[in-house]
């Protein structure tokens, strides 16, 4: 407890799976947060059950002035930003054949360029802190590719190199970037991405520990990255996959 005393952090695609575990575990130690998504409903509810040091905003993204206004807003509230995770994002499964040109480019603006307007909109803020830390959150398909993941593994190698570049660039600001690859997390997403219990139980005897990673676990990676406790990391790859990428 308290490994994020009095910094302040914003965490985006938040009201519910592994950004709503991130915001319950920054919260537990100690930070203010602010958190965005474009779920409203669950994100309010959110906001409600974690009192008053949490905050939530709608929030695109893909948009600067949507970026802009969040900063703004958490500048006014709790002051300058400390930590950025950016968690946000989405994929279509589908093939390549089959995959629209709009389809692609959408995952590309919420998985990569989202990325690129959050580092670019907070670096001030960091700045203002005298350093901090921001956390990328790619997936093990950032590192390895898959069948019909074609948008999904573009953007997601891309924020792999993205963060290489923003470390070598942000050093002398003293604030750290990092990326992190989860898994397959169980996550109320879970049972729609598999058809069945049968599929996901299948899929879990497939990992090295043969079970689906639990929210907590990866929150408990980007607890350590957004703390002083990872001072001397900075552009590297963070794998929270059960032992998966080790066998391929």
């Amino acid at each position: 407890m308290g490994r994020l005393n009095g910094k302040v952090a914003i965490i985006t695609g938040a009201s519910r799976g592994l950004g709503a575990s991130h915001v319950r575990k920054f919260v537990a130690e100690g930070a203010k947060v602010v958190f965005t998504d474009i779920l409203i409903e669950e994100g309010e509810q959110l906001e409600r059950d974690l009192g008053e040091n949490v905050k939530f905003f709608k929030h695109d993204v893909a948009k600067l002035s949507d970026w802009e206004e969040v900063v703004k807003e958490t500048e006014k509230l709790f002051g300058p930003v400390n930590i950025l995770v950016n968690n946000a994002g989405m994929s279509i499964k589908t093939s390549i054949e089959e995959l629209s040109e709009e389809e692609y480019k959408k995952v590309i603006d919420v998985n990569q360029v989202s990325i690129f307007l959050g580092m670019k909109t907070v670096l001030p803020s960091l700045r203002k802190s005298k350093g901090g830390s921001i956390v990328n959150v790619s997936s093990i398909l950032g590192i390895a590719g898959r069948e019909k993941s074609i948008a999904y593994v573009a953007s997601k190698f891309a924020v792999r190199g993205m963060t290489k570049t923003a470390a070598l660039e942000f050093a002398k600001y003293n604030i750290r970037v990092n990326s992190v690859h989860p898994g397959s997390i169980k996550t109320e997403l879970t049972n729609v991405a598999y058809k069945n219990q049968q599929e996901i139980e299948e899929r879990a005897k497939q990992i090295p520990i043969p079970r689906f990673g639990h929210t907590e676990e990866v929150s408990n990676m980007i607890v350590y990255l957004a703390s002083d406790e990872s001072s001397y990391s900075t552009g590297s790859e963070f794998v929270v996959d059960g032992g998966l990428l080790a066998e391929i």
